[in-house]
């Protein structure tokens, strides 16, 4: 037998993919019938691919057989609410933190196995951090990262990782050895690990017991170097204030 050519999987894929934009954008469920039509696809192919989309959780059958947005759909709608209800929550902790210290300061939380940033209050010095927020960093360079792996929120990474700098942590086994004393402090710092000249300092945000987030600053290692424990007990003290302000939030915490 010939095996299937590249194009054969490809075009498969854009099948697939066609099928589920036309689920996501339909105001309804939509029968496999209508798809095929819709798609020019044969009931047989139609009714192939939609299994393997259903078995992915893209895709999800009603109670009537027909066709909506799957599991996976919903788990991103309620990570972006939570998100949002996040965010609201940490303003004030955040913009005092900013005032306080003249830093850069950043939320991020765990998401496809890495911290991503999802707020920033600039710093208030002329010399100060970059805009953090979607950049792709990687988490065991970064303190709010450190936070995310001692408390559980991440996977601890194995074997060799990325240097981005002379400083940065080379190994999950280094950077397992590292968390035990994170979890005693209540707080993490990277010095220069990231790039040179720059420090970060963060600490866990808790919403029903569960760390769910990390809170920290980021600037000139010329400005923290000196202050990173009183800096991070300030850090620990605002997250630990956030942690109880979500507590108490109208709306449902991050989960």
């Amino acid at each position: 037998m010939t095996p299937p050519s590249p194009s054969t999987g490809t075009q498969s894929i854009d099948r697939a993919a066609d099928l589920v934009g036309r689920v996501v954008r339909a105001e309804g469920p939509v029968t496999a019938t209508a798809l095929a039509e819709a798609t020019g696809l044969a009931r047989s192919t139609a009714q192939r691919l939609l299994g393997a989309l259903e078995r992915a959780e893209l895709l999800a059958r009603d109670e009537a057989g027909s066709w909506a947005p799957g599991a996976l759909f919903d788990l991103y709608a309620t990570r972006r609410a939570d998100d949002e209800v996040l965010v609201e929550a940490a303003g004030p902790a955040m913009r005092e933190l900013g005032e306080l210290t003249g830093e850069t300061v950043n939320l991020g939380v765990p998401r496809r196995g890495t911290v991503v940033q999802v707020a920033q209050v600039d710093a208030s010095y002329f010399l100060g951090s970059r805009d953090w927020v979607g950049t792709d960093v990687p988490a065991h360079c970064s303190a709010l990262g450190k936070v995310l792996y001692a408390y559980g929120a991440l996977p601890v990474p194995t074997g060799r990782l990325e240097a981005p700098a002379a400083a940065s942590v080379t190994s999950g086994a280094r950077l397992a050895e590292q968390l035990p004393g994170i979890r005693r402090s209540g707080w993490a710092a990277t010095v220069d690990e990231l790039e040179p000249g720059l420090t970060g300092v963060a600490a866990p945000v808790r919403a029903r017991g569960v760390v769910v987030a990390a809170l920290g600053i980021s600037g000139p290692t010329s400005r923290l170097s000196d202050q990173i424990p009183s800096t991070g007990a300030l850090v620990a003290s605002h997250a630990a204030a956030l942690s109880a302000r979500l507590e108490n939030h109208p709306q449902e915490g991050a989960a």
